[in-house]
């Protein structure tokens, strides 16, 4: 995501995906997101720049009929992913189109640079809408800000003119980006897979394999605290790091529909038996010891070091932690990613059910000067050669259902890949954190799943607790409520 942990998950509180975590935002993200009041902010008004640029004719090199001596404006979020695989797309935008020059800006300052030009009518032509200053997607879409993204998702692909654009992207990807069921505003440029990450390396030194079971899990966790290294680390600061694993092992256990219960804010849903049992189970790693001592004062990056230092084998995390933690993992790491262990024989999904989603979102705004020239730019990032071009450079799977063959991928990339491939149509997302940030982070990851981990509530304590926050949520009326269609 455009971060890696938090500006992705984000999207947050939007119905879009992405969680967009803490100082990365992330995801998750993830930050929290501008009131609406920031949003309907006065602001000066326009000029003669504000007016849109006239569209083009619509032929085979040109589908989208856009103006093609027209300028595009396009502001990236500066994160985890860098600018460079932005750069080179605005360079195949320009040879696309000769007469028309791309006008680029990177900033982490997304909503301070940005809101103002929305209230006076003069966004930019397409936003990468990350990091901890993310745009509340929600209030967007509700103000009518947001470009129908239909046009491009009916245009045909660059790669394959018989096939729509629509379907060569990821599953779950279009999905993703609409509002209420209706149409399409947000486009997701990467794909992030989470899990639980480890490396090959220290796993084959405990002469082990990934655990299948909790059991096993418990076993592999035990040979490594005998050799001096902690089963499991993680973001003691930021909690929320946590449901990367939690959340597909609750749905591994009971179903993906006890998550859609968890989404829809449906009376009891934290009481289900599959909840209970997967929280029982992570408690015991801190019972028995395996949780690496002082996680739970530590943040992201000083648990992904330990982690890569080999002081703990197993980390929570999605897919943007290759490129994060680049400089401090070694290059025998071989880094891998596998989906959560699942509980026991009784469970209802497969081993290899895994959370995978869009991240690093871009929408094109509704009254941007030259909005068909911010979805050809979209068009041509999630070819096969720009996705290609990304996934070498930020070591990250994007959106585009493919751009892999042919190219060398990082083990945590190839892992990535693998994972998805194994669960095939066993992906699951939950939205609980795109739709309602504060619970998720605050309520749900801060003061209660950080401190059960700290041994400081037990699961039934923390359950309950849980259950109180997400009825409050589900009772406030000031909250935008979102619904599983």
């Amino acid at each position: 995501m455009g971060s890696t942990s938090e500006q992705n998950t984000q999207n947050i509180n939007g119905g879009v995906g992405r969680r967009s975590l803490i100082k990365r935002s992330a995801a998750l993200g993830l930050l929290s997101v501008p009131a609406m009041g920031m949003l309907s902010a006065c602001a000066s008004g326009s000029d003669d720049s504000d007016k849109k640029s006239k569209g083009g004719k619509k032929s085979a090199k040109n589908p989208l009929g856009i103006n093609e001596s027209a300028a595009l404006s396009v502001v990236i979020f500066d994160g985890g992913f860098g600018t460079q695989y932005a750069k080179d797309a605005n360079k195949m935008y320009e040879q696309a189109h000769p007469k028309a020059k791309v006008n680029f800006h990177s900033t982490q300052k997304i909503q301070s640079e940005l809101q103002p030009k929305f209230n006076g009518g003069t966004p930019p032509d397409l936003i990468d809408n990350s990091g901890a200053e993310q745009m509340d997607m929600g209030v967007l879409f509700s103000k009518k800000q947001l470009a129908d993204l239909t046009p491009l998702l009916d245009a045909p692909s660059v790669d394959d003119a018989s096939k729509k654009f629509r379907d060569t992207l990821r599953p779950g990807v279009v999905e993703m980006g609409q509002f209420e069921g209706k149409q399409c505003v947000v486009m997701y440029m990467a794909y992030t897979v989470y899990g639980v990450w480890y490396s090959k390396k220290a796993l084959d030194g405990l002469d082990a394999e990934y655990p299948q079971t909790w059991d096993d899990m418990l076993a592999v966790c035990e040979k490594a605290k005998k050799k001096g290294m902690a089963g499991w680390t993680y973001a003691g600061k930021y909690p929320y790091y946590l449901p990367f694993s939690l959340y597909p092992f609750i749905a591994k256990i009971g179903g993906r529909e006890v998550l859609d219960k968890i989404d829809n804010l449906e009376p009891g849903a934290w009481k289900d038996p599959a909840v209970k049992a997967a929280f029982e189970a992570y408690y015991e790693l801190y019972k028995k010891g395996y949780i690496l001592k002082g996680t739970p004062g530590i943040d992201h990056i000083q648990s992904q070091t330990a982690w890569a230092k080999g002081k703990a084998l197993f980390l929570p995390n999605g897919s943007w932690v290759e490129n994060e933690s680049a400089s401090v993992i070694p290059k025998d790491f071989e880094l891998t990613v596998s989906a959560p262990s699942g509980l026991d024989k009784s469970d209802k999904m497969p081993f290899g059910t895994i959370w995978a989603a869009g991240s690093e979102p871009y929408i094109v705004p509704a009254n941007a000067k030259n909005p068909e020239g911010g979805m050809e730019q979209l068009r041509i990032m999630l070819s096969e050669k720009s996705s290609q071009n990304t996934t070498k450079l930020v070591k990250s799977l994007t959106a585009f259902n493919g751009g892999t063959d042919g190219i060398k991928l990082t083990s945590g990339t190839e892992s990535a890949n693998a994972a998805l491939e194994l669960a095939k149509d066993n992906v699951v997302n939950p939205r609980l954190q795109d739709w309602y940030a504060k619970l998720q982070k605050e309520q749900i990851g801060v003061a209660c799943l950080g401190e059960m981990m700290a041994g400081r509530m037990t699961p039934a304590e923390a359950i309950k607790k849980i259950q109180a926050f997400a009825d409050a949520t589900a009772k406030d009326s000031s909250i935008k409520h979102y619904k599983h269609q």
